[in-house]
């Protein structure tokens, strides 16, 4: 869906922000309160899942192998849903298919943290939903709508959050992140 010098781009800005967040996280977890109010940590989630462009979708293998790629999501719904688009025909949709448990990770871009979606992820094919998630430009990657673009759900079991920007960190000994189940 995106040229490889993006990619490429993308994926040092990953490297750079978990980096970046993982220096602040052993700087921040001395003096910062960790925030427990579900829906402090809801909007703080969506603040950064708004303004990624892109995620990590990590989905298993048969062999238990985890794989992740770059998606391009939508914005996330209410409960945290999020819907992904890509071609039926691809490893991540065997792979949901076979073992529907998936992660997507959002890094802020402007490295104050991170969102972790723990979820159950269901492939829709519905006409109507796919012609309600389109974006332009799409049809490069899927030519033929009807055959070639299909819908992933993220529903999500637990979300974490860690937010510098709005003081919301880890566990101080643990460096666990503040979470939510849904």
């Amino acid at each position: 869906m995106i040229s490889k010098k993006t990619a490429r781009k993308w994926i040092a800005r990953i490297c750079f922000f978990t980096i970046i967040t993982s220096m602040g996280c052993i700087l921040a977890q001395e003096n910062q309160p960790v925030h427990k109010d579900r829906q402090v940590l809801i909007t703080a989630a969506k603040e950064i899942m708004t303004s990624a462009n892109y995620c990590a979708l990590i989905t298993i293998d048969p062999t238990g192998q985890a794989n992740a790629r770059m998606m391009d999501p939508f914005p996330p719904e209410d409960g945290l849903v999020v819907w992904l688009g890509t071609n039926p025909k691809s490893r991540k949709a065997q792979e949901i298919k076979d073992n529907p448990s998936v992660t997507l990770y959002y890094a802020d871009p402007t490295g104050n943290g991170y969102v972790t979606i723990i979820g159950t992820a269901v492939l829709i094919n519905d006409p109507k939903e796919k012609a309600k998630r389109w974006q332009e430009g799409w049809e490069a990657f899927f030519p033929d709508r009807d055959e070639s673009y299909l819908l992933i759900k993220v529903m999500p079991v637990k979300m974490e959050v860690v937010n510098y920007k709005h003081q919301i960190t880890g566990d101080s000994k643990t460096w666990s992140a503040p979470s939510v189940e849904f």
